[in-house]
């Protein structure tokens, strides 16, 4: 009898052991959504006491002010009238915000499934005009569904023990936060447009704004500025659309797997003149209109291995077809003003370029120091948005560019 109670007391330990050597115990920090009512969200969308950047995205370019976003926050207010001694001025707030364009004293922004248009004509003093609803359907989390009848204003970092690789319900992941988070023209109305980077997914083009989404173009009309309207949906010529750029009468969509050329002469029916293809990588696009300068990286959701500026030949829209490839680090967003072509390369600074013989384009000079997403040059000065800072850097002197000023993140 007492063997046999020794088995068994032996095989009950045996078993609680392997239960606990079974359960796995991880530590890590799980995104808790806040939120606010839509009443409350619009009625704090105003301008407040400017913030220090932190999670700093796209920029727009008006007037001597930079619009930056603070991913899924708002907007900064930037006056780099002075680039030695630009000055963050003020902070709006729009929960959800990733994009963004400025027309005339109008700025537009994205606000979840929302677009809003807000009065920018005293900076420090904005006013929300109009709320577009339910325009941009296709912003959600991928693994978490959000309240439909509320808006979520912040994400609250929690840290959480997690038993066996168990799911949660109540938040997300802060890779997932960030996933979902992830040009100039001229009006005949005399409402003039601002410039946008490359990465941008909102353009301007004479009274119209075009927007695009993973696999849709949409159209809205912005003859009054501060009531846009939504004029149409159509299909963006493929899948996986990350950026548009406008130029003349065409719009330059940027996808994973290549390029797609609108023609917007009829501005209410844009319809596709012509693509582009490469392997699968992330890839912004611009134009000169005499040729397409595509940078292509890896490191991404697009899983691609290729880090290189494509220069594509555009004279015949229908067919574009490629010219030469140059290899790059990891190339991000770019800007081209006049011969002199300006990309961003992430944790490699930005590089300048001499461009006028598109066929022989030489490296003129590397700014380091800083991981670069995104750059509008304008006159002589790239306006650079970095992990670390806004940067501003006269380009004057294209072999020895110059940081003339910026204004750091939050440490």
């Amino acid at each position: 009898m007492k063997r046999i109670l020794s088995i068994v007391g032996f095989s009950i330990l045996l078993l609680l052991q392997g239960c606990i050597k079974d359960q796995i115990m991880t530590r890590t920090t799980v995104y808790r959504p806040e939120y606010k009512t839509k009443d409350e969200v619009r009625a704090n969308i105003k301008s407040s006491k400017p913030i220090e950047l932190n999670t700093p995205g796209k920029l727009f370019y008006k007037d001597g002010y930079v619009f930056l976003n603070e991913l899924n926050k708002g907007v900064h207010i930037i006056d780099v009238r002075n680039p030695s001694a630009p000055n963050n001025i003020a902070f709006v707030h729009v929960p959800g915000a990733v994009d963004l364009a400025v027309r005339g004293n109008i700025l537009y922004a994205d606000m979840y499934t929302d677009l809003v248009a807000i009065d920018i004509t005293d900076p420090k003093a904005v006013q929300l005009k109009t709320v577009v609803p339910g325009v941009f359907p296709q912003r959600y989390y991928s693994s978490f569904v959000p309240d439909k009848e509320m808006v979520i204003t912040e994400w609250i970092a929690v840290d959480t023990v997690l038993k066996n690789n168990e799911t949660i319900n109540w938040g997300m992941m802060k890779s997932d936060v960030l996933m979902t988070m992830s040009a100039s023209s001229s009006s005949s109305s005399g409402v003039s447009n601002g410039t946008g980077g490359s990465m941008a997914r909102f353009a301007l083009s004479d009274d119209r704004m075009y927007t695009v989404d993973h696999s849709k173009l949409k159209v809205f009309n912005t003859i009054v500025p501060e009531k846009p309207v939504f004029v149409k949906e159509l299909s963006a010529g493929g899948w996986d659309i990350e950026t548009i750029f406008p130029f003349g009468k065409n719009l330059f969509l940027g996808s994973m797997t290549g390029m797609h050329i609108f023609d917007i002469t009829s501005k209410d029916n844009p319809f596709k003149m012509g693509s582009f293809t490469h392997a699968r990588v992330c890839d912004p696009v611009i134009s000169d209109g005499k040729n397409a300068f595509v940078t292509l990286r890896n490191g991404t959701k697009c899983a691609g291995f290729i880090n290189q500026l494509d220069v594509v030949d555009i004279s015949d829209l229908s067919k574009p077809k490629l010219l030469k490839s140059y290899p790059l680090t990891n190339p991000h967003g770019l800007s081209k003003e006049g011969d002199i072509l300006i990309i961003c390369e992430g944790a490699d600074g930005v590089k300048f370029f001499n461009a006028a013989d598109v066929n022989n384009i030489k490296q003129l000079a590397q700014v380091k120091g800083m991981n670069a997403f995104d750059v509008i040059a304008l006159g002589k000065i790239a306006m650079v948005s970095a992990a670390d800072a806004l940067y501003l850097i006269d380009f004057s002197v294209p072999s020895n560019p110059v940081v003339k000023g910026s204004i750091s993140i939050k440490n």
